[in-house]
């Protein structure tokens, strides 16, 4: 969405919401109890940032249950969390100073939300923003081509752990300055966003909005359902019907499923995502192999640590890439063209499917977005386990004594506010900069973005407060499944961490090209993954072999 169309888009916003709250929108919601709480109150005096009563209040905006928020809405909740910003910096401050701010547009998130956010910002202190709006698919991209050509034309970025190798590994960043730490409350990160995530060479330059990792997201009604119980049992399947817990059970179930119906309506399983997104697809496929590829005794999964050998081309991503091939027959049809944002918001959100892995968005717009249907209806844990594991270092499967490797999939690092470091020259800028990225990067803010759709999860300690969810009007066996799904993704002993390497979307980018032409049947998964990791060699070895060692290693804590 380009900026001049911000305003189209909050009259559609508007009208859209009005129309689905209309008799047809409330038939469907009510028919599938996506009802909740509802109503919204309106703020006459501001409290501290730390008082419970505040963060209580600032989560009645809108109201769990009351729709999609609005323009209006992030404006209000940018304007309740000020108060951190005028301990730092004075009413017209910034005056004169205009930021140029580069983001995401993901299903109008990101950078929508931001603006909303930042207009009380920029009515306090002064400054003004321009907005630079980027698809998910075109978000490499432009980085990349920013960064080659040394042509960073922006202030501020919304980026991933990922990007830091190329971003704050050839200086482009400014270091944060100490009074933003402080203003953040950066102790409140979960563990595994802590240092060194945000930091190179000992430097601290991220601002954290957001926590990522893959999550398992089900149908309760579907796993629960009685005559589907019975024709599986009929049928001859192994165990009992119910979620499954492995992605072996995952195949069968998806199988099992095709030609089957759950109200009247035809019945799927797991919900993949072949189509190319700009590298970022390439996480689902992740998350179908790291309990496959990543063993408990090797914290490596992609790359071999001592050699930067692709492992993309093992047996353990070969089977994941071969599960893909099968299930496809099974998924709705034409699932060959979905992206992960037709798995999540077109297709799971909207009843399509029983089974998707996804970031927390799933979680938090099953119950407060206009489009979801499955808000009664969804479970959540981690990302299913393997019967077997592939162990690199001996070549073969393992069946653990413990029972299935579970192996969480840390998706990205979570989303981060960067500023660079062409405003370093200017003290004004380099701070309004700064106070930017703080705002949005504040310890309540992060609560209510977390309960509303953003595009960000959970990513401090503070979020995990279930009775505060509960107040808002989330069901509390919904809430605490999805927390805990989070949770324990997080702080997994076997977790598959990714790489903050340079050039790690280009290996991501080349791999779906391929994977591409792969799912429409050009390769055996075999051959696809084969020239993956011939690809794959040739971009390290023109990145540099040992240097990408070194940091790889970095990554991982060896």
């Amino acid at each position: 969405m380009k900026t001049q169309d911000y305003d189209r888009y909050q009259k559609w916003q508007t009208s859209r919401r009005g129309l689905l709250k209309g008799a047809a929108g409330l038939g469907a919601l009510a028919a599938t109890g996506a009802l909740g709480m509802s109503g919204s109150s309106l703020f006459a005096t501001p409290a501290m940032a730390q008082d419970a009563d505040f963060r209580a209040k600032l989560l009645q905006i809108p109201g769990v249950g009351a729709g999609s928020p609005t323009d209006a809405d992030w404006q209000k909740v940018g304007e309740l969390v000020l108060d951190a910003t005028k301990k730092n910096v004075k009413e017209g401050e910034f005056a004169g100073v205009e930021l140029t701010f580069m983001g995401l547009n993901n299903q109008n998130l990101h950078n929508m939300l931001f603006r909303g956010f930042l207009k009380p910002w920029e009515a306090y202190t002064g400054a003004k923003i321009n907005w630079i709006d980027l698809a998910q698919a075109d978000y490499n991209a432009r980085l990349q081509q920013s960064i080659a050509t040394g042509t960073v034309d922006f202030d501020v970025i919304e980026m991933g752990a990922p990007f830091e190798g190329d971003v704050c590994g050839k200086g482009l960043a400014s270091e944060m300055p100490d009074w933003v730490k402080a203003q953040i409350d950066m102790d409140d990160y979960v563990g595994y966003l802590k240092a060194p995530v945000g930091t190179w060479n000992g430097k601290t330059y991220r601002v954290s909005i957001d926590g990522d990792c893959h999550t398992f997201n089900h149908r309760t009604d579907v796993f629960s359902d009685a005559d589907l119980a019975k024709a599986w049992k009929d049928e001859g399947h192994e165990g009992e019907w119910g979620v499954p817990k492995t992605w072996q059970q995952v195949q069968a179930a998806t199988k099992f499923l095709k030609g089957k119906k759950i109200n009247g309506q035809d019945a799927y399983g797991y919900l993949d995502a072949p189509k190319a997104w700009g590298g970022f697809g390439f996480y689902f496929l992740g998350s179908r192999a790291t309990a496959y590829a990543k063993h408990p005794d090797d914290k490596a999964w992609l790359f071999d640590a001592d050699t930067m050998k692709p492992r993309v081309n093992n047996p353990a991503w070969v089977r994941a890439i071969q599960d893909v091939i099968d299930a496809l027959p099974s998924e709705p049809a034409d699932q060959i063209n979905a992206d992960p944002n037709t798995t999540a918001f077109q297709q799971f959100l909207g009843g399509t499917g029983s089974m998707v892995s996804w970031w927390g968005d799933v979680g938090s717009n099953a119950k407060t977005s206009d489009t979801s249907v499955v808000g009664d209806v969804t479970g959540f844990s981690i990302l299913p386990g393997s019967d077997d594991v592939y162990n690199a270092k001996t070549g073969q499967w393992d069946k653990l004594a413990s029972g299935p490797n579970y192996a969480p999939n840390m998706a990205f690092l979570g989303w981060g506010v960067y500023v660079m470091s062409r405003v370093d020259a200017d003290e004004k800028k380099k701070k309004a900069a700064w106070s930017a990225a703080a705002h949005l990067g504040g310890k309540d803010i992060a609560l209510w973005m977390s309960a509303y759709p953003s595009g960000f999860q959970p990513y401090r300690n503070s979020q995990f407060n279930i009775p505060e969810w509960v107040a808002a009007g989330y069901d509390e066996a919904f809430i605490t499944a999805y927390l805990n799904a989070n949770k324990d993704s997080y702080n997994h002993p076997n977790a598959a961490i990714e790489p903050r390497i340079p050039g790690i979307f280009q290996y991501y980018s080349i791999a779906e090209d391929e994977l591409a032409k792969t799912f429409a049947g050009q390769n055996t998964a075999q051959e696809g993954a084969d020239k993956i990791a011939a690809a794959w060699e040739k971009l390290t070895d023109q990145i540099g072999r040992e240097k990408q060692i070194e940091l790889y290693k970095a990554s991982l804590g060896l």
